[in-house]
């Protein structure tokens, strides 16, 4: 549906962005995602036990909120590609904001009526607001960069995407939370002053881009509304290369938001390192991830998309989570230099993480001819791993607990050994995914055209500026 990445490239005054892969004609649209998803974060680390805390409900009775709002994400996701490729990215992303804010509000007012279910409503309706901003933004940026640069853009999308939620936002709730007061009431204000945040990152994002196809319909004239919003689904029933990224995409980050809800209480409490050192790891665990997510990008463009998500991304990440979570348990609880080591583990789990980058390039290129459909599916993919990660968790701590076992450890383990295997068939999926990026010969081609065209634009804007002196 989506016509394939231009090669045009932007005005010369942003050729640093476009050496570095970011389209510089979107660059405040990245700053605006960086800072939406910081607001966003604040709550990521806390949200559980603070529900469980204040509202008394027990721990699957929480996992359960937290998984329908996850399930609002999934849907939210796949429509912000649909929408996009039907009203224009911007458009969708003024939608996400306004849903976000909206019931954000409602959220927070709900939790003090004590009522589970009225907060469960609030919780699941917000979580249909930061997909369409954020992965609306991941469209538009997949139609305007340089085709040799892809995956270096998408990777500096999850720099912000990742350097927000929860890196930067676990930062700010280190301070936020005893500086409002501490504890729930702590909790409580810092998720209001999240507001703020989300309003500044949407003011960059809407006034700082004003690149022309992000403003308008991406799919062709012709097609009927129907016809565009569910082109995604009919990709995917149509294309098995299409339904396999989709679920190497989905598994991706589900251990991810399956650790925000087992890790605070076992790091926090269990093992007795408190909430400030648990804040503190993810922050140090996410920034390794943000400081690898355009590197990996760019170790894709240069050695394949598809080599670089199997060992890098797949087989890599599956051993890191193994020893995030393990390692913590086999060094003395409370001690320091144990809490050090178990950083570490968690650091390797966050690096690796990022090799996963290259699937938003993937993705449409197994699909040349429904770029857009298949970034729906995309985005999709990248918000549904919200709703498996927090299902996994719910699952299989349901299950468990109807066999009877009482061990929070094995529970636990268990939802990490069901994500190993979920890696497992993300393994064997991503080897069927190849595309002509992973051809060599192909790489350099591009490379080169890619050069040529920002050389012809310079000496065009070099000359514009003689005659215009002259």
């Amino acid at each position: 549906m989506t016509t394939a990445p231009s090669s045009q490239t932007p005005p010369v005054e942003g050729t640093f962005f476009d050496r570095i892969g970011i389209p510089s004609v979107l660059k405040w649209g990245f700053l605006g995602v960086l800072l939406f998803m910081t607001g966003l974060g604040i709550e990521s680390n806390f949200i559980a036990p603070h529900l469980e805390g204040r509202m008394g409900s027990p721990g699957e009775s929480v996992a359960l909120v937290i998984t329908l709002y996850s399930l609002a994400v999934l849907v939210a996701s796949y429509l912000s590609g649909a929408l996009a490729d039907l009203w224009g990215p911007k458009k969708v992303m003024l939608l996400g904001f306004v849903i976000w804010m909206v019931f954000q509000v409602g959220f927070l007012l709900s939790i003090e009526t004590d009522s589970l279910f009225l907060v469960g409503l609030m919780y699941f309706m917000r979580g249909f607001g930061f997909p369409l901003f954020a992965f609306a933004f991941l469209v538009w940026i997949n139609i305007t960069a340089q085709p040799s640069k892809a995956g270096t853009a998408i990777g500096w999308f999850y720099v912000m995407f990742t350097g927000g939620l929860p890196t930067l936002g676990s930062l700010v709730a280190i301070g936020s939370i005893p500086a409002l007061g501490g504890g729930a009431v702590g909790e409580t204000w810092s998720m209001w002053g999240s507001i703020a945040l989300i309003v500044l990152g949407f003011c960059c994002a809407w006034f700082g881009c004003h690149e022309e196809r992000g403003k308008s319909r991406i799919a062709p004239a012709g097609e009927s509304a129907s016809s565009v919003v569910l082109a995604g689904l009919r990709l995917t029933a149509s294309n098995p290369k299409v339904l396999q990224g989709f679920l190497v995409r989905l598994i991706n980050t589900a251990p991810q938001f399956g650790m925000f809800i087992i890790m605070p209480a076992v790091i926090s409490t269990t093992l007795g390192w408190g909430q400030s050192r648990w804040l503190l790891m993810t922050v140090c665990v996410y920034a390794g991830n943000i400081l690898f997510n355009a590197f990996f990008g760019a170790v894709g463009d240069r050695i394949g998309w598809v080599n670089t998500v199997r060992w890098c991304g797949v087989f890599a990440s599956a051993l890191g989570l193994l020893a995030w979570w393990y390692v913590p348990h086999l060094v003395p609880a409370g001690s320091t230099w144990g809490y050090v080591v178990s950083v570490i583990a968690g650091v390797t789990f966050g690096i690796f993480l990022a090799g996963f980058v290259p699937m938003g390039a993937i993705m449409p290129e197994n699909a040349p001819k429904h770029r857009g459909a298949a970034m729906a599916m995309y985005t999709t993919a990248a918000g549904g791993a919200t709703f498996l990660g927090s299902g996994t968790v719910w699952v299989v701590l349901t299950v468990t607990g109807l066999l009877g076992i009482e061990d929070p450890f094995i529970r636990n383990s268990a939802v990490i050994w069901t994500f190993v295997a979920l890696y497992a068939a993300a393994f064997v999926m991503v080897g069927h995914l190849r595309t002509r990026q992973d051809d060599p010969a192909y790489r350099r081609e591009i490379r080169e055209a890619d050069t040529q065209a920002l050389e012809v634009q310079r000496a065009e804007a070099e000359q514009a500026r003689v005659t215009i002196k002259d």
